[in-house]
């Protein structure tokens, strides 16, 4: 203690040394420290209106999400676009190696890994695109099929006669798959072992691809070419349904054959009931 101007032993103005500081400060950020931590494991830290939060390292790394916003809820993952609107060649090769290795190995079977080996991009890479295994089967089938689906409208607005369309189309239906045999592997097989992916299929592709051919039936009707008493639904049913399962059987065969020449005779078929006769 330091003596004071005003007599001895009696403490002046300065009564306290710099130690005796220093112990006051520890003393109080200890109190401080034993009445905040148990209020903030039970209540969470409280903020300071003005005062500026730093994010922690594990919130920082967080930020950047590795699933696209678009992919979160499921369905089709985000589409990286390169220039001209096209998909990047890189997430194309993705969907290609999905469907080379669903075909081989099943989808049960198949590694995301497996993927990425077969794309020629690093495992990380898949999760840039997609959050699973399931999203990537998907969007390669969508993908597929939407542009058979573009592809089928361009050809058939070539020409005005609906059974000259419909013959199109089923042809286009088996050389598609044909010159595809995994993607045909993939869609017979892989897609029917899943009540949720058929569904989700059904509901956005094979609904568009319906209504194509009911549009080109209907039209044939309006044109007293084909019969008016039979259902444009039903003749759509029964369409896919032939041409769907001359694959399946193509699929399982162990021989091959010419699959698209089949086309024909299945339409030969259809028309022999639905045409108008004198």
């Amino acid at each position: 203690m330091v003596m004071g101007a005003a007599g001895e032993g009696k403490p002046g103005p300065r009564c306290f040394n710099l130690q005796c500081i220093a112990e006051l400060q520890t003393s109080c950020r200890i109190a401080v420290k034993r009445f905040t931590v148990p209020f903030q494991q039970h209540c969470g830290e409280t903020e300071i209106p003005g005062a500026k939060k730093k994010a922690s390292p594990a919130k920082a790394r967080q930020k950047r999400p590795l699933v696209p916003p678009g992919a979160r809820n499921g369905g089709s993952a985000a589409r990286p676009e390169a220039e001209g609107g096209r998909p990047s060649e890189k997430y194309q090769r993705i969907l290609d190696a999905a469907i080379e290795v669903i075909a081989k190995k099943g989808f049960h079977n198949s590694r995301v890994s497996e993927i990425a080996q077969q794309a020629g991009v690093a495992d990380g890479t898949i999760y840039l695109y997609f959050k699973s295994k399931e999203q990537i089967l998907m969007t390669a089938l969508d993908t597929a099929f939407q542009q058979f689906l573009a592809r089928a409208r361009k050809e058939l607005a070539g020409h005005e006669s609906p059974a000259i369309r419909l013959r199109k189309l089923a042809a286009l239906h088996l050389s598609s798959l044909e010159r595809n045999r995994s993607l045909a592997v993939v869609l017979q097989t892989e897609l029917r072992q899943s009540a949720k992916f058929l569904a989700e299929f059904s509901q956005r592709d094979l609904k568009n691809y319906f209504n194509l051919i009911r549009e080109v039936v209907r039209e044939g009707q309006q044109a007293k070419i084909f019969r008016e008493d039979i259902s444009d639904k039903i003749f759509a049913a029964c369409f896919f349904g032939a041409l769907d399962e001359l694959v399946t059987a193509w699929v399982l065969s162990e021989r091959g054959y010419d699959l698209t020449a089949a086309a024909n005779p299945v339409v030969d078929l259809m028309f022999s009931g639905m045409e108008n006769r004198p």
